[in-house]
């Protein structure tokens, strides 16, 4: 299976731009990318922050943006996000029976759950006990099915003080924790929230998360009471999964640096002629 995931869209309003950037020029150059080079996905998630104030206009924005993607897209809600609104814009957006938006897709490789970490008036991640029923019953009716989930806070410090300070408490993510060992077979965890390229494994469980769509937040190990932002490139990640592999490409899809044969004779030539230059003191 071939999945495209994305994070951290940040949408405003129309005209508006967001840390000097336009949330939604970036969005756009980001769906016409995957359009172009990944339309035979089978799925993409937008792990959360699907805009940045909650606001009508901004979601509008980002359906109407959304509308161009030409491959099949489930949704998980972020920090920034409205769930009223977020359901306004989206009316087939999938709840839970306490109005929590998850959901879960069984696949050819397995089901995937698309979990909700937001908490009101609060940017901090949490997951309650009525979450946690729900993820119980997911996980068991999965049965010896494999698991992957789609989340927009990490249920773990990443090592950056600036953003372990809004992760999901730890209580919390170690009942989490003790809901998907009982499983047993949860293969992947992918996360937004953080702006940055990381992978590992959390407690035997393989991870990733990448930079937004706009901004993103500094490689910053100091930094607690204040969250550095930073202009680096925006990404999306192709993911290929089977049965004996899960493999996380990163593409920077504003990259404009050069492209070229690695076989080039013209290039091979180019090289050969500087470094056989004589050195001159």
């Amino acid at each position: 299976m071939k999945l495209i995931h994305f994070t951290d869209t940040h949408l405003v309003g129309h005209g508006q731009k967001l840390y000097g950037l336009d949330p939604l020029a970036r969005l756009t150059a980001c769906i016409a990318d995957i359009n172009r080079h990944h339309a035979d996905a089978e799925l993409c998630v937008i792990t959360g922050d699907l805009t940045h104030w909650g606001e009508c206009a901004a979601y509008r924005n980002l359906r109407d943006c959304l509308a161009e993607l030409t491959v099949p897209l489930r949704l998980v809600i972020g920090n920034h996000d409205d769930r009223t609104e977020l359901r306004l814009m989206f009316p087939d957006t999938a709840v839970d029976e306490y109005g929590f938006i998850q959901s879960g897709m069984d696949t050819e490789i397995g089901r995937l759950l698309f979990l909700d970490t937001i908490e009101e008036e609060t940017h901090a991640g949490r997951y309650c006990l009525r979450r946690l029923e729900w993820l119980s019953d997911a996980l068991n009716t999965a049965a010896d099915q494999p698991v992957y989930l789609f989340m927009h806070h990490p249920p773990f410090p990443v090592g950056l003080p600036s953003l372990d300070a809004l992760g999901i408490p730890p209580d919390q993510a170690h009942a989490l924790n003790d809901l998907l060992e009982a499983h047993g077979d949860v293969r992947h965890i992918f996360f937004g929230h953080v702006h940055r390229p990381i992978s590992g494994q959390w407690r035997g469980i393989s991870f990733s998360t990448l930079r937004g769509t706009n901004h993103q937040i500094s490689l910053d190990f100091q930094a607690i009471d204040d969250v550095p932002g930073s202009h680096e490139p925006p990404a999306y990640t192709v993911v290929l999964v089977d049965a004996d592999r899960i493999v996380v490409h990163y593409h920077d899809f504003l990259d404009a640096s050069p492209q070229f044969s690695l076989g080039s004779t013209d290039w091979d030539s180019w090289n050969q002629e500087r470094d056989t230059r004589p050195i001159i003191a």
